[in-house]
């Protein structure tokens, strides 16, 4: 049952919490680490600051979730110490053999309790800040949406023995419908109406991506320097980072976005592994169409395309696969230095003879 009372324990305190949609556990620690209290009260902004405003100040663990960015805004507001942990380093948790609410929200409240830095914790974006992002991820579902649909279009007709032609997604559903064998219409051609709708909203989304970069987020304009990084690629970048001096070391954005390779050496053996995926994927998706573009038949001849196109030649049969990855990532610390000096990009800085290059210094 519901518990709004506050721990009867003395001295500093940890607590534990297992976020739920309708209830959140409780696990709450002395300072000998002894369990004073095992609770839960319902996952409501009320229920949760009723109960945590009128205590004294303690040490928060909660798991990154659904959940997690309010809660964690609300018990900072309280004027809680609040630590909110990366879910991928807490296998503990996961691999316990008698994993329950109760038993995760003590094993949130030890592990805090013992050293903070075991939880691999981070800090959830501003509430504006989420808000804003909540515009570009909902204009990616639609995105995702429009090509599951696509691709269910093109195999059908293709299993009816037809093929349509080759055109972008915005125009499939024009050029598609005429090529539709007559068979297949019934079943078809609803389709093509939902995919016309989609690209109708993600044009609407498209023009207010672009105009939130330019009234709120002017700094994009510097990153939209860099040919292939547009106003979609730009803002998420920003409202992702949201502060470019979060990282001292620049190069230390291509870990923290998931392109850097993973590790594994033991004795003499090192082997090539694939790159982490941790940190934000939309964000690195973007990045890697950036590359593409940079790479491909249109890019404008830059440092960055010239170091690429080397790197893919030297790659082998991986090469071209490798060089969109580490193009990425170069580019990843590029925008993170134009965004924090406000420098004026130079794209043949490095050819021109220049010293400290911002493509190829990562």
């Amino acid at each position: 049952m519901d518990d709004a009372t506050t721990p009867i324990c003395k001295d500093k305190v940890t607590v534990g919490l297992d976020l739920g949609d309708k209830y959140t556990h409780i696990c709450v620690l002395d300072s000998d680490g002894e369990v004073c209290e095992e609770s839960r009260l319902r996952t409501t902004p009320m229920a949760l600051r009723r109960r945590f405003a009128p205590m004294p100040r303690a040490r928060m663990v909660l798991e990154a979730g659904a959940h997690s960015p309010w809660i964690s805004r609300l018990l900072k507001e309280c004027d809680h110490e609040v630590y909110v942990a990366n879910p991928r380093k807490l296998r503990l948790i996961y691999q316990n053999d008698s994993k329950s609410d109760r038993v995760d929200a003590q094993y949130l409240a030890r592990i805090g309790r013992l050293d903070p830095a075991l939880l691999a914790p981070f800090q959830h974006r501003q509430a504006d800040t989420q808000t804003d992002l909540a515009l570009i991820r909902s204009r990616d579902v639609l995105v995702r949406s429009r090509a599951r649909l696509i691709n269910h279009v093109r195999g059908a007709v293709k299993s009816q023995g037809g093929r349509l032609s080759t055109c972008s997604s915005a125009t499939f559903a024009a050029k598609a419908l005429p090529d539709l064998p007559a068979q297949l219409e019934p079943a078809l051609a609803p389709l093509l109406e939902v995919i016309a709708t989609l690209d109708e909203q993600i044009r609407s989304y498209d023009r207010r991506i672009e105009e939130l970069a330019k009234e709120r987020y002017p700094e994009t304009a510097l990153l939209r320097q860099v040919a292939g990084v547009g106003a979609l690629t730009a803002l998420t970048y920003v409202l992702t980072l949201e502060d470019p001096a979060r990282f001292p070391d620049p190069r230390a954005v291509g870990s923290y976005l998931g392109l850097r390779p993973r590790r594994a050496d033991s004795g003499d053996l090192s082997p090539q592994l694939h790159i982490t995926k941790a940190g934000d994927e939309m964000l690195r998706r973007l990045l890697v169409s950036s590359a593409h573009y940079i790479l491909g038949p249109f890019g404008p001849d830059t440092d960055l395309r010239r170091w690429g196109l080397a790197l893919a030649e030297r790659g082998g049969s991986r090469g071209k696969r490798l060089a969109l990855v580490a193009v990425a990532r170069k580019l990843s610390v590029l925008l993170l230095r134009l965004w924090a000096t406000g420098e004026v990009y130079e794209p043949l800085r490095n050819s021109a003879g220049h010293g400290g290059s911002l493509p190829c210094s990562a």
